[in-house]
């Protein structure tokens, strides 16, 4: 009997651990679940005789190298700044990890100890990372095995609402971690384009957008993702001219959402005094330049071009120029921010989320042009068995599988970009109506 110890059973895990629950059986697994939260332990194994619910203290030494001893493998499915100490055990105890966060230099570290340990651990194997590199490079290795050469590659990604449940002017609720959401994009977002490096810094990143399209779900608008340079070599694309990778929202969601950087209340640096019993109005009044006239026509000042009527209205619903008091205690802006967005985005019962995906590739092949646009839309179920669940978890499990199978068989610190872990993943996707669409002209 194999043993998969699954760490984490929030909002990403319901797919992840529905999957290994329904392969246990066949597979003879036994799946422990842990989490901090008894509820969702319990929530998530719901009795099933192959499960095993677990209340787990990360930050507890013996508790946890105890439970990694135990398993064969183990899925992490921690904020990415909790990886490390469960990777290092990993190495020591010689039990394979999968993970959906980015590789950290601390987990690259490890790299020449796990495989003399002689396991993997599997990093970016869940959406955005993970099924963008493993969609990407069967593209890649496709038109580099017939000989044609890549101009430039474009990539976007955005969880988002669906169409049906678009039912708020930002056309956007929460179907993973709101704190990642709120701190998305700091620092500054660097790309190649024509051959000539661009940097975007936090403070223009969600003004320098642009527009894209995607049949059957309509436009949409991007931003730079903050790391498009350091994918360039494990796509075997290391000269290419054009590489870009972006996030994709709604129309107007960007502009409106520029308002709270320039604010200032993404910052999650510092405590503001009495945070709770402020109103959103006095926040407001707090961050903004001393002046006379109402809170909102002082903001309008404060923004200047960057403020249409469309932003305006969207900050308007949020109840920020209004006495609604922000109840948080000992709060940063950004804590403050969440809590209110945590409220107003929420999935409602009968809300479904949806993925969209876009890569553009233009490549050259027999002295031909090439432009080939392949896309993937995804629809979540219900709040719980959401888009992002599935193509966060999915990939994952699917992977964590092959692993124990023996499908997979690299070693150290790995990401989804091998022919041996993107064949048999994507192939497994495809049965869960996870497949991209593909467009091409030639010229």
């Amino acid at each position: 009997m194999k043993h998969i110890l699954v760490i984490g059973a929030g909002r990403s895990a319901s797919s992840l651990i529905g999957h290994l629950l329904a392969e246990a059986g066949k597979k003879n697994w036994k799946i422990t679940v842990a989490d901090v939260s008894e509820e969702l332990v319990l929530q998530k194994t719901n009795g099933h005789p192959s499960a095993r619910p677990l209340v787990f203290d990360i930050h507890n030494k013996e508790q946890r190298e105890s439970e990694i001893r135990l398993a064969d493998l183990v899925i992490s499915m921690l904020p990415a700044f909790m990886h490390k100490e469960v990777a290092m055990d990993c190495v020591r105890f010689g039990r394979h990890l999968v993970t959906a966060s980015y590789v950290s230099l601390e987990i690259l570290a490890l790299d020449e100890e796990a495989k003399k340990a002689g396991i993997i651990l599997l990093n970016e194997i869940g959406l955005d990372p993970g099924i963008d590199h493993m969609s990407a490079m069967q593209v890649i290795d496709r038109v580099h095995e017939q000989g044609g050469s890549f101009q430039s590659f474009r990539s976007y990604c955005g969880g988002l609402v669906a169409p049906e449940s678009n039912d708020n002017p930002w056309g956007y609720k929460f179907s993973w971690n709101p704190r990642n959401v709120i701190l998305a994009g700091q620092g500054t977002a660097q790309y190649i384009e024509n051959g000539a490096y661009k940097y975007i810094p936090y403070n223009r990143l969600f003004v320098q957008t642009e527009k894209i399209a995607v049949d059957g779900v309509g436009h949409f608008e991007a931003y730079a993702n903050r790391d498009s340079l350091s994918y360039r070599k494990p796509y075997s694309l290391d000269h290419i001219p054009t590489m870009l990778r972006g996030t994709l929202r709604m129309p107007g969601y960007c502009n409106a959402w520029n308002v709270f950087v320039k604010l200032g209340w993404t910052d999650d640096t510092y405590r503001i005094a009495d945070s709770a019993e402020l109103t959103y109005r006095q926040l407001l009044e707090a961050f903004l330049p001393p002046g006379p006239g109402p809170v909102h026509e002082r903001l309008k000042m404060f923004m200047g071009h960057e403020l249409d009527e469309d932003s305006l209205e969207k900050l308007a619903w949020l109840d920020l120029f209004t006495d609604r008091k922000t109840g948080v205690e000992n709060a940063s802006p950004a804590m403050i921010l969440q809590h209110l967005l945590e409220d107003k985005w929420k999935l409602k019962t009968g809300d479904k989320d949806m993925i969209v995906m876009q890569h553009q590739f233009s490549y050259q092949l027999k002295g031909k042009n090439h432009q080939l646009i392949s896309s993937l839309i995804v629809k979540g179920d219900d709040p719980v068995q959401t888009a992002m669940a599935k193509t966060v978890g999915l990939p994952v499990a699917i992977a964590a599988g092959l692993i124990l199978d023996g499908v997979i068989k690299l070693k150290g610190v790995q990401i989804p970009t091998h022919r041996e872990i993107y064949e048999p993943v994507m192939k497994q996707l495809a049965l869960k109506d996870i497949v991209f669409g593909e467009k091409e002209s030639v010229s």
